[in-house]
């Protein structure tokens, strides 16, 4: 729908606990304060059913066969033109909604509003509250589109000049109807609600209709689009609280106040907690055995240039290795006349015999532990013309 004027943003707040008394935002015909049709500008009927002098209207259109359409801020709590003094809240909560039934009767206080001031209220969603035990317990529910659009009801708004002000007064009331079947179980009532674009929307809004008439009467029926409706927080009952978790789902995991994601965030910071801090202890044990290690005075620390390893890392220089009869370590050959070496050194001691596990006994039979075995059989030893790589060990 096209919108030719709207209020500047202080006029009109979001908030999340919109309560009777605040101003909400009204679409409307672009029409003078006597609303469409109707008697002379400049005098507007009473209660009792006179007329007196009213000021001359600034709004009243240039070109009266162009409509033009407005967003403006209205006060929730409809008070009729006629009233002379500003009431109380007690009597606003009369009417901050208008029965659709009422509606379809001749003459009440309705009658004027219904004719030649008609309107949309904007809203995101509503609430209501479901009552159990008896009406002991209240819990608050919010109603919004499924499809995430803003909701459009249907309203009637009038503009009031209280005796001795200057200042007028604009406020509006939305009209209810019985609950479709999705909302029977939280209330008997629900507002009406209009498809933004649509003809109905169109046909509520026309300053053309300035009688009521069934047409416009069928248009005040329950909503038959797809709502979702879900409990939220009891503190959006207190009148004064505004916050955005007010239209979360209690049971949703975006709610803090769930005690249920309370202790599941808990779990899930402790763990991250355990997880961070044993990758800290590797780090600093890593580190550790970087700074520790030491080496022998006289060992030769060279290195040579090779590409067989992921890395290409360096290898040191491989050293001689002397072996005698009786030694517990057995150097792995590096190439073939290694081998036959090493298979001497085996037979020249005779105090040496390795068992099925691989580990040396001797003669006593008192097993030695191995420096570089674990009592399993090892791998084995691989022959041919390569030497013996570090990256080999680690991989082990």
């Amino acid at each position: 729908m096209p919108v030719h004027d709207a209020p500047e943003d202080d006029d009109v707040r979001q908030t999340f606990n919109f309560a009777p008394g605040s101003h909400g935002l009204v679409y409307r015909a672009d029409l003078p304060d006597r609303g469409a049709g109707g008697s002379s500008h400049g005098t507007r009927a009473t209660a009792g059913g006179d007329t007196e002098q009213q000021d001359n209207d600034p709004t009243e259109t240039e070109d009266p066969k162009e409509t033009r359409y407005k967003l403006q801020a209205m006060k929730w709590g409809l008070v009729p033109f006629w009233t002379k003094r500003s009431p109380d809240y007690r009597s606003v909560m009369r009417t901050i909604n208008a029965r659709d039934d009422s509606l379809a009767q001749s003459g009440g206080m309705w009658n004027t509003m219904k004719q030649k001031k008609r309107c949309i209220v904007v809203a995101q969603g509503f609430y209501e509250w479901l009552k159990k035990n008896g009406g002991k317990e209240k819990i608050p529910h919010f109603t919004k589109r499924i499809d995430g659009q803003l909701m459009c009801f249907a309203g009637l708004w009038d503009c009031v000049q209280y005796e001795g002000s200057e200042d007028r007064h604009y406020t509006y009331t939305i009209i209810t109807t019985d609950s479709n079947k999705q909302l029977s179980f939280l209330h008997d009532r629900m507002p009406v609600i209009v498809e933004n674009g649509s003809d109905a929307i169109r046909t509520w809004l026309d300053p053309s209709r300035s009688e009521w008439s069934k047409e416009l009467q069928s248009l005040l029926k329950p909503f038959d689009g797809e709502l979702e409706c879900y409990p939220v927080s009891k503190e959006v009952g207190k009148v004064g609280n505004n916050s955005p978790t007010f239209i979360v789902p209690v049971a949703s995991t975006e709610n803090k106040n769930n005690i249920a994601n309370f202790f599941g965030n808990a779990k899930k910071e402790a763990a991250g907690k355990e997880e961070r801090k044993e990758i800290k202890d590797e780090e600093e044990e890593v580190a550790m055995k970087g700074v520790t290690v030491e080496h022998d005075e006289q060992e030769q620390r060279s290195t040579i240039e090779q590409s067989g390893t992921e890395d290409n890392a360096p290898l040191p220089i491989p050293t001689p290795l002397s072996v005698t009869a009786g030694s517990k370590r057995v150097h792995e050959a590096d190439t073939e006349d290694d081998v036959s070496s090493v298979k001497a050194v085996k037979r020249e001691g005779s105090n040496v015999a390795a068992d099925s596990t691989g580990s040396p006994e001797t003669k006593t039979g008192r097993k030695t532990r191995s420096g570089t075995r674990n009592g399993t059989k090892g791998s084995p030893v691989k022959q041919g013309k390569q030497s013996q790589k570090i990256t080999n060990f680690f991989n082990k």
